[in-house]
């Protein structure tokens, strides 16, 4: 995918996000990508989303990078465990998004039998860093 490329959103995959996760319906989440290798979702920017100045919100931006991580940790469950939540997480934010595409890659770097810890990566849509997450997600 290119820096000016905008991925397609996955409609299935979209509608089993929002399922398991209602919030993400309401913040307009679309899921691009859904493997237990990577897990890939974006927000468009929208003014009801955004603080003074058109900035789309950091709480916005946060909320996309944990649900796209619980979603990696959910597909990198071992076997019996039922789901997971987000015990720990720590944000970077790098720039601000002013227009376009939010997109997060969630990838997971450890996955325990009682923890899976995941980072993602939240680009703008001129292919620029805007926020590294690092998440640990408890097993359940």
């Amino acid at each position: 995918m290119s820096a000016n490329e905008s991925p397609a959103p996955s409609d299935a995959a979209t509608a089993l996000f929002h399922e398991a996760m209602p919030f993400t319906k309401r913040l307009g989440v679309e899921v691009v990508t859904s493997t237990k290798e990577l897990v890939r979702a974006r927000i468009a920017w929208e003014a009801s989303l955004c603080t003074i100045g058109g900035i789309l919100h950091g709480g916005v931006l946060m909320s996309l990078a944990d649900a796209t991580g619980a979603m990696c940790a959910f597909l990198n469950l071992p076997e019996g465990a039922q789901g997971t939540t987000t015990i720990e997480s720590h944000t970077h934010f790098l720039r601000p998004v002013r227009e376009g595409f939010a997109t997060a890659s969630a990838r997971a770097l450890h996955a325990g039998r009682r923890v899976i810890v995941v980072e993602t990566e939240i680009h703008g849509e001129n292919g620029k860093p805007v926020a590294k997450v690092t998440q640990s997600q408890a097993v359940v």
